[in-house]
């Protein structure tokens, strides 16, 4: 069961860096349509959402990142941080979903809990 410890860490991380990618990519994105742009407020609002998309992103990611660094670690902060993480991610159907749940279940069982047990 140890194992399924470092594959929800794993899972996390990269789960979070992929949404790190996405979100650059949008802003990236966003920045280049706003240089084509000859109206000078649309390069103005467009630069504006793409930094919020960053913004919120990163919110929303460094979370991720930390719990799996901290599940590497066996924290027990980690597996409960990682525990609220799955249960948003369980909306985000199709990927999320099947990691909260993955994550869910491995880390309630009972050997998992007591891996955390310092």
């Amino acid at each position: 069961m140890e194992k399924h410890i470092n594959v929800v860490a794993t899972l996390q991380i990269i789960y979070s860096i992929l949404g790190l990618i996405i979100a650059t990519t949008i802003f990236i994105l966003f920045h280049v349509i706003g240089d084509f742009a000859d109206d000078h407020e649309a390069e103005f609002v467009l630069s504006i959402v793409a930094n919020v998309i960053m913004i919120i992103a990163f919110i929303v990611s460094l979370p991720g990142i930390l719990a799996g660094i901290g599940l590497f670690k066996r924290k027990e902060w980690a597996r409960i941080l990682t525990l609220i993480i799955s249960v948003l991610n369980l909306f985000s159907f199709p990927i999320g979903t099947g990691i909260g749940v993955y994550s869910i279940w491995a880390l309630v069982q009972p050997e998992n809990v007591e891996a955390f047990k310092n």
